[in-house]
Formats: C-alpha cells, structure tokens, sequence
C-alpha cells in the first residue's frame, strides 16, 4: 500500500478572495497596504488550513511498482535454499581437507604422488578380487615395493629421472597383466588361451617382484657409494690413531 496526500485547495481561494476583497475597499497606494493585505493573507491561510486540512490515504501499488519491490522469485527460491541447508560442520570440512593431499609445490612430485595413490589403490582393488593364494602375496609385494619406490622419489625429487621407464611402462604394464588375469580367473571357464596367458602370468610374477625390488635397490646405490666411501676414511683415519686394526690393502 501507497500512502497518498491530498491538500485542500481552500486556503490558496481565500487568499485570493482577500486580495479581491481588499484591493475593493482599500486600493493598495503604499507599502503599508502591501503589508497589511499580506498579513491579512497569512492570518486567513492558517485559519483555512487548520479548517480544510491536508488528508492522507492509502491506494494499492501499481502491478509495476509491486514487481520492483518485491525480490525475483529465484532469489527468494535460493535465499530459502540457503537457509534451508546447514553450513558445512567442522567434521565435514576436515574430512574434504584429508581427500585433498597438501601439494608439495612440485607439480612433477604431486603428480607421482597421485600416481603412487592410484596404483597402489588398483593393487589392493585386484588384490581381494584375485582368489589365488599365491598371486594375492606377490601382489602385497609388487604394492609394498611400489609406495617404498615412489617414496623415495618423493623424499629426493632428484631422483625422479631413475624412475622415468618404471613409472611410464613396468607399473602400468603390471597393472594391465593383474587385470587379465582377474578378468579370466572372473570368467569361470577353462579354455587354452585362458589357462596359457594365466599359467605365463603366474610364472613371470617372480620375476616382476624381482624387477620391482631391483628397482628400489637402484635408488639407494649413490648413497650406498657414498656411505662405502665414508666407511673406508673412517677405517683409514682409526687405523693411523691406532684405534682399529690396518684398512684392508686394495689390490
């Protein structure tokens, strides 16, 4: 609703009738006529004001007005929603943090570490799907060697060149052969192409954990160098205090 004034036209008549009446009797020569005619007017404006008042009403508001004061229904639908759902509890908000693993400032290194998650992910994954006793320990194997590979890698980002061939052909390629062989181990049917590729399967297993171990094995041989290196000043250095017996000769 509009609230509307409405002002009488009464006073503005009377001032004017006064000046008519005035002006009849008493023709206006000097100034003091003016000024009386003048206060005359006022005298009659407030009498007549206070008589004939100015009145308020309310109408309706326009269907337009209506529109812009009222909010868009979509607005209103989303205030609503807003209200509606809770913020997010603290529980909630470290949950998401933990799904989320802090980057490490190295896209190279968040990105092996994703690819560690993931692979290591599918192993277990495999892992329970696959029946076999045997294949089910190599697997623990391949996973633990995998988490301690990229690990390292992680801790001495250095070395990721080492690793460059492991991580783009033996650990997706392992991946692919443990999912061929869950696929026809799953396919309940014995056949030759079925019972050959899963028999070469099981048989080069021993020799993928090999691989796998070999390959952490490298990643420690700089540091083994250099411990041995290390190890021989320090048995040189004793012996010359006569602490230790000689170093061994060196043909």
């Amino acid at each position: 609703m509009a609230k509307h004034k409405k002002r009488s036209p009464l006073p503005i008549y009377a001032i004017a009738l006064v000046w008519v009446i005035f002006t009849l009797v008493h023709p206006l020569y000097q100034v003091s006529d003016y000024v009386t005619v003048i206060l005359i007017s006022a005298v009659v404006f407030i009498v007549t004001k206070g008589i004939f008042p100015t009145v308020e009403y309310e109408l309706p508001d326009a269907p337009e007005d209506q529109a812009r004061q009222e909010p868009p229904k979509e607005e209103v639908k989303e205030e609503a929603k807003a209200e509606e759902e809770p913020a997010p509890s603290e529980a909630a908000q470290e949950a998401k943090a933990e799904e989320e693993p802090p980057s490490t400032g190295d896209p190279k290194i968040d990105a092996l570490i994703q690819e560690r998650d993931r692979a290591v992910g599918e192993m277990r994954r495999l892992n329970d799907a696959i029946e076999d006793a045997e294949i089910s320990r190599r697997i623990d194997q391949l996973e633990d060697a995998t988490g301690k590979i990229i690990d390292q890698v992680v801790a001495h980002p250095e070395k990721l060149p080492q690793i460059r061939k492991f991580m783009n052909y033996y650990l997706p390629t392992t991946l692919k052969i443990l999912n061929a062989y869950d696929r026809m181990g799953a396919a309940g049917v014995s056949g030759e192409n079925i019972d050959g590729t899963m028999h070469r399967i099981e048989t080069i297993m021993d020799t993928i954990v090999m691989a796998f171990h070999k390959q952490l094995d490298a990643l420690f041989r700089d540091e083994a160098m250099d411990i041995a290196s290390d190890i021989t000043v320090m048995e040189t250095l004793l012996a010359q205090e006569g602490l230790a017996e000689d170093p061994p000769a060196f043909s």
